[in-house]
């Protein structure tokens, strides 16, 4: 049985650079309110309760094969609810408190396939499972670093691939124009923290990312920065210096959290953390999106969308409730049940 070492701020920060350090490779898995953080050994883990697969990196042999048909059921909140929330954002907005938030909801779901099947079968470069905890399969980088440098991949902006004109649609839409570069901006901002030599490396390219409800397009750009040589020693205090993650809060980042913790009324707990490897010489890691919570009530899927002055209600609803997908390829749209 795995322990799953969780543990205080204080104390994950160190291990991580005691750790790193020594080279020792380790799993980290930060709730966004940094409340519950996990560092676990790589040696230590049991994959009969923790499953990883971090761009390759992995400890999971696929075993179980999905069902041949796939239910999938989503109870999103009704528009109603969702308006109180985006009201409110909307005051904080034009009041000048924030300038980008993203704005999320739990969506409980039914399905009968397990969240183990879901990390097998799901396409994505990240994958987490916590055993009767949740799944993750993130398409979103959080920062990666390699030969001392410092990269991070923020993603504002979807799109369904298959709505006529969908590529031009989503690069010229003035909201997500402003959007990605504030976030950006940000992501920017917070690599000047850790890193010297900041730079846009690639602005505002798309991605396709699949679903089995049929692919979407997303915006991502590409920002990086040099590290000093001995970064490994000190990757925990690295790591919590630019938590949260800019692209699932906000800016500026810590008025925006308040405004979040007002909007939601609920804390987040690992959804929009970050979870990640670090093998000894390199560290690749995500955002803890595209998340599935296992409740006493039933599974859950967290889903939300940033919200700027420009934004129309009925549009980022639609885009909350798009985004409750499964990255399946063996399920083909028609062959799905979903309501």
């Amino acid at each position: 049985m795995t322990s799953l070492y969780h543990t205080d701020i204080f104390t994950a920060r160190q291990r991580m650079n005691d750790w790193g350090k020594s080279r020792v490779p380790f799993l980290f898995v930060i709730d966004y309110e940094m409340d519950h953080p996990i560092v676990i050994p790589l040696s230590e883990i049991d994959s009969a309760d923790v499953r990883y697969d971090v761009n390759g990196i992995s400890n999971s042999p696929k075993t179980e094969e999905p069902p041949p048909h796939l239910v999938f059921e989503s109870y999103p909140i009704t528009f109603s609810e969702y308006l109180r929330a985006f009201n409110l954002v909307q005051y904080h907005l034009h009041a000048g408190d924030t300038y980008l938030l993203n704005l999320t909801f739990p969506t409980p779901i039914i399905t009968n396939i397990s969240t183990r099947q879901i990390f097998n079968a799901a396409s994505a470069p990240y994958r987490l499972w916590l055993k009767d905890r949740f799944v993750v399969f993130s398409p979103e980088c959080f920062v990666r670093i390699e030969n001392g440098i410092i990269s991070s991949y923020p993603m504002k902006g979807t799109i369904a691939a298959h709505l006529p004109g969908a590529e031009t649609q989503l690069m010229e839409n003035a909201k997500e124009k402003a959007e990605h570069a504030t976030i950006v901006d940000l992501i920017r901002n917070d690599l000047s923290m850790v890193s010297s030599e900041v730079r846009v490396t690639q602005f505002r390219y798309i991605e396709e990312i699949q679903a089995h409800t049929g692919p979407l397009l997303q915006t991502s750009s590409h920002i990086s920065g040099r590290l000093p040589d001995s970064y490994a020693d000190t990757v925990g205090d690295i790591l919590f210096r630019l938590l949260p993650a800019g692209s699932i809060s906000g800016a500026p980042k810590q008025k925006t959290i308040e405004v979040i913790r007002a909007a939601e009324r609920q804390a987040r707990g690992y959804y929009t953390g970050v979870f990640g490897v670090f093998d000894g010489e390199r560290l690749d890691s995500a955002v803890m999106i595209r998340f599935i919570e296992q409740t006493p009530s039933g599974l859950v899927f967290r889903s939300g969308g940033g919200i700027t002055a420009n934004s129309i209600a009925e549009e980022e609803y639609a885009e909350l409730v798009q985004k409750v997908y499964l990255p399946l390829h063996q399920f083909s749209p028609s062959a799905v049940v979903k309501k």
